[in-house]
């Protein structure tokens, strides 16, 4: 289905075909692409950075294995938790299949944050891993998977906003035909939405482009180094929340909590914001100093022993004796640190 969509305001319109080509007679979707873009720059982007916040590349990426699953199980029980009604047949009878559809569409970044973080607590306190560690490189990846993630609702025409005459406003037919049959307008302003001089709110460019601001911060805070650890991911939740509270409030396709007028995106955006806050305040004052960077990968220090021409040793012990010690005895001690305040996030 191809989608004209237009930005009055600023002379730009865009043919919009959500179909990318098929496979073998299925269609594959620009959606499916663009999400698939963002989660291998983001494992990209934190694999390289992993070895700065003390994380071995490799168990991280053993971490991925257990954790994107679990990430599209949790968006998608998140979606259906808040939107009940997309389980049933339109008889009233209920439908497994709608529940697990998501090829349909019907995922909520929430639940996949809610569910990662879980995942990484369970994995870290099984391999003896530092979590805020983890929790640290691991928001770079899913601010960096959002940001270009919601490129795929443009492609799809949705999650826009309400009304608005800005010079921005997006609109196309598509969108006059959603906004009456959600009696989101009146006949007048429908028409007015065709002619382009109404549009709507393009919240998904909104949500990218915070998100694009608070990757620079994140990263600017980084490279003047964490006061303790947990401090970028506590930023991050703090950051997105607030922004996702705002710009929810301008979308027409929000999920409400249960049944209640208040969405429940902007009711978890706000707790999770004041809780990273508290949890940002006690780990200041509680914390301590951060784990150390790892070596960087290719630039590892070679043994004393072979700097000076010495011989390896030989017999039983090893040639290195920093390989009888822990990784990192300061994720060692965050690790334990961990038992005592992982539980609040």
């Amino acid at each position: 289905m191809t989608n004209l969509v237009t930005f009055p305001g600023l002379g730009l319109e865009f043919e919009l075909n959500r179909v990318a080509f098929t496979l073998f007679g299925k269609e594959v979707y620009w959606y499916g692409i663009i999400i698939a873009c963002g989660f291998l720059l983001a494992v990209l982007f934190c694999y390289h950075w992993a070895y700065k916040f003390g994380v071995d590349r490799e168990k991280l990426m053993d971490m991925l294995f257990f954790a994107v699953p679990a990430c599209i199980i949790g968006a998608r029980a998140y979606y259906v938790i808040f939107n009940p009604s997309i389980c049933y047949n339109a008889d009233g009878s209920f439908s497994f299949y709608n529940m697990i559809a998501i090829w349909d569409g019907g995922l909520a970044i929430y639940g996949a944050i809610i569910m990662a973080i879980i995942t990484v607590a369970i994995y870290c306190k099984v391999r003896r891993q530092s979590f805020w560690n983890y929790a640290d490189i691991g928001c770079y990846g899913v601010i960096i998977g959002q940001m270009i993630g919601r490129w795929g609702n443009f492609m799809n025409v949705e999650a826009f906003g309400g009304l608005t005459d800005l010079p921005w406003r997006m609109c196309s037919t598509s969108i006059a035909n959603y906004l009456w049959n959600h009696a989101l307008v009146n006949e007048e302003q429908y028409q007015q939405v065709l002619d382009g001089a109404l549009g709507v709110h393009p919240t998904f460019f909104y949500e990218s482009m915070w998100n694009l601001v608070g990757l620079i911060l994140l990263i600017l805070l980084a490279k003047k180094g964490r006061k303790f650890n947990g401090q970028i991911f506590l930023s991050y939740v703090i950051w997105y929340g607030v922004g996702r509270t705002v710009i929810e409030g301008l979308r027409t396709d929000s999920l409400y909590f249960f049944g209640t007028p208040l969405r429940s995106s902007q009711v978890v955006g706000i707790l999770s914001a004041l809780a990273a806050l508290v949890l940002m305040v006690i780990r200041f004052k509680t914390a301590g100093a951060p784990t150390p960077p790892l070596p960087k990968p290719g630039k590892e220090a070679v043994p004393a022993a072979r700097i000076g021409g010495e011989p390896e040793r030989s017999g039983d012990g090893p040639a290195d004796p920093a390989q009888t010690q822990p990784d990192d005895p300061a994720q060692e001690k965050d690790s334990g640190e961990e038992d005592s305040h992982g539980g609040a996030v």
